[in-house]
C-alpha cells in the first residue's frame, strides 16, 4: 500500500476508534484497502474475469440461429426437473449464456446455452410464477465460439440427443469450418474418429430415416449397423423400398418399434432374405404399449402369473397423461 493511502486509513481509524484500539483498528483498514487493490491487480492482469449476471424477461430472448437444442421439443416432462429445481431454489442459479441483440425491436438478447433454461422460467412464469425472471450473461462471441461453448456445456448432457448434436456438427462443419473436419476436431478437442460417428449420423439420408417414427431414438451406435446397407446400389434400393414400407406403416398408426428391430428388418431387406409382410417382429417377449399417435409409452420387460416388470418410456414422445392412462389400464386388467 502506498505511503499515502496507508497514513489516510491510519487517520481514519484514529478517529473513528477510541485510542486503545486504533492499533489494531489501523491494521484491520490497511488489510481491506490492500484485500482491495490486490483484486483491482488480479482484475487488471486478466488473473479474475469479471462476469456481468441480468435478470430479464425471457420473452425478450430468442434463440440463437446456431443453437443444438430441438427447442420445439421442449415440454412440461422433459424439462420437469429443471421446474422442480427452480421452484424449489426460487430462482435460477445458473445463468444462461446470451449475446446481445442490435436492431431488432422485439428482442434485446440470442440465448447461446441455456434454452431448456429459458423454456423452463418461461412457462413458470405462464402457470402462476410471474415473478420468475430470467438470468442472463452477456458475452461478446463470434459464431465459432458460440458453438463451441454450446458444445462443451451439452456434450455431456443426457437431455440432448445424438442425432440433435449430430446435426449441429454437420452445420458447424461447413459454416465455420470450410468443411476441414480435421479441423473442427482439433478445435472441439476431440478425435476425428469420434466426430465422424456423428457426421455419419447426420448424412444418413432421408429415404432411410422415414424408416424410423422418432429419428432422436437413434444414437451414434447404431451407424455402424446402417452405413453398411447403403452400398451396393442395388441394396440401397431395397433398403429404401423397404423403409418406405415402414414409413407408411408408421402414417397408418402402426406402433413404433426399438430401433435395433427396425435395424435387423432394414438389413433383411439389404440381403434380399424372405419375410413376413407386415411391421418386423419383435425381439424376444418384449412388448410395447403406445398412445393413440403411435408414440411408445412403456415397454413390458417380464410378465409372469406374479409378477409384471416395466419400464417407462418418457422419452418416446408420449405425454404424462398417456403414461397415466396405460398404467391405469395394466392395474384394472392385472387386478381383475
Amino acid at each position: 500500500m502506498s505511503g499515502k493511502n496507508k497514513s489516510f486509513a491510519e487517520g481514519l481509524a484514529a478517529g473513528l476508534v477510541p485510542g486503545g484500539d486504533a492499533p489494531r483498528a489501523r491494521g484491520q483498514m490497511g488489510s481491506i484497502l490492500s484485500g482491495r487493490e490486490n483484486r483491482i491487480a488480479q482484475l487488471a492482469s486478466g488473473a479474475i474475469v469479471q462476469r456481468t449476471h441480468e435478470l430479464v424477461d425471457p420473452a425478450r430472448c430468442r434463440l440463437w440461429a446456431g443453437h443444438n437444442r430441438d427447442y420445439a421439443l421442449l415440454n412440461e416432462q422433459r424439462c420437469a426437473d429443471l421446474i422442480e429445481s427452480l421452484k424449489s431454489q426460487g430462482r435460477q442459479e445458473v445463468p444462461a449464456i446470451v449475446r446481445r441483440v442490435r436492431g431488432d425491436a422485439d428482442y434485446d438478447f440470442e440465448i447461446i446455452c441455456g434454452a431448456r433454461r429459458h423454456w423452463s422460467v418461461s412457462w413458470l412464469r405462464a402457470h402462476n410464477y410471474p415473478e420468475f425472471r430470467f438470468l442472463v450473461e452477456p458475452r461478446e462471441l463470434t459464431d465459432e465460439e458460440a458453438f463451441r461453448l454450446a458444445d462443451l456445456e451439452n456434450r455431456a448432457r443426457e437431455d440432448i440427443t445424438d442425432f440433435e448434436r449430430a446435426r449441429d456438427y454437420l452445420k458447424a462443419l461447413e459454416g465455420y469450418y470450410e468443411g476441414h473436419q480435421g479441423r473442427m476436431a482439433e478445435r472441439l478437442n476431440v478425435s476425428q474418429s469420434w466426430l465422424s460417428r456423428y457426421l455419419d449420423l447426420a448424412r444418413l439420408p432421408d429415404d432411410l430415416m422415414a424408416a424410423f417414427p422418432d429419428p432422436h431414438a437413434l444414437r451414434i451406435k447404431h451407424v455402424t449397423m446402417l452405413k453398411p446397407l447403403l452400398k451396393p446400389e442395388d441394396q440401397r434400393k431395397r433398403v429404401a423400398l423397404r423403409a418406405a414400407e415402414l414409413a407408411q406403416q408408421w402414417q397408418q398408426g402402426a406402433g413404433g418399434l426399438p430401433v435395433v428391430d427396425i435395424i435387423r428388418d432394414l438389413a433383411n431387406a439389404a440381403t434380399g432374405a424372405p419375410r413376413k409382410t407386415g411391421s418386423p417382429k419383435r425381439t424376444g417377449s418384449e412388448n410395447i404399449l403406445h398412445n393413440a399417435d403411435g408414440k411408445p409409452i412403456l415397454k413390458i420387460d417380464r410378465h409372469t402369473p406374479k409378477q409384471m416388470t416395466l419400464t417407462l418410456l418418457p422419452r418416446g414422445g408420449g405425454t404424462r397423461e398417456d403414461a397415466e392412462k396405460a398404467l391405469l389400464t395394466l392395474v384394472r386388467d392385472l387386478w381383475a
